[in-house]
C-alpha cells in the first residue's frame, strides 16, 4: 500500500479544493485512510480518518462542517473535500493508511499509521 497524493494548490480564503489519495493494493477496503497536515514551523495534526467501509469518520474540532473525507473503495481513493479555506489551513496535507481488519479501526494518533504518502502542498492566501 503506498498512497500518493494529489489536488494541493494555492487558493483564496473561502476557496474549496478536494484532494485525493490513492493507493494500490487488492485489500484496500480493510485500511482506515487518514489525513494529517503540517504547517510551517508546527507539529503535524490529525485531519480527518475514515474506516475501511466508509460509513465511519473522525474530523479534527476546527474542520467539522468544513472539510469532508470519503472514499470510493472501487477506485482504491480517498478524497477530502476542503471548502471555506482558511489561511490558517495552510499546510502540507498527506495521507496515511493502516491495515485494519476490524472495524472501526480509526484513531488520530500517527504512530498507528504505518503507510504514508509524500504529501500536497495547500496554500489558502488571505
Amino acid at each position: 500500500v503506498q498512497p500518493v497524493e494529489s489536488g494541493g494548490g494555492l487558493v483564496q480564503a473561502g476557496d474549496s479544493l478536494r484532494l485525493s489519495c490513492a493507493t494500490s493494493g487488492q485489500t484496500f477496503s480493510l485500511y482506515v485512510i487518514a489525513w494529517f497536515r503540517q504547517a510551517p514551523g508546527k507539529e503535524r495534526e490529525f485531519v480527518a480518518a475514515i474506516n475501511g467501509n466508509g460509513d465511519m469518520t473522525e474530523y479534527l474540532e476546527s474542520v467539522k462542517g468544513r472539510f469532508t473525507i470519503s472514499r470510493d473503495n472501487a477506485k482504491n481513493t480517498v478524497y477530502l473535500q476542503l471548502n471555506s479555506l482558511k489561511p490558517e489551513d495552510t499546510a502540507v496535507y498527506s495521507c496515511a493508511a493502516r491495515f485494519s481488519p476490524m472495524s472501526p479501526g480509526i484513531t488520530q494518533r500517527e504512530y498507528e499509521y504505518r503507510y504514508w504518502g509524500q504529501g500536497t502542498q495547500v496554500t489558502v492566501s488571505s
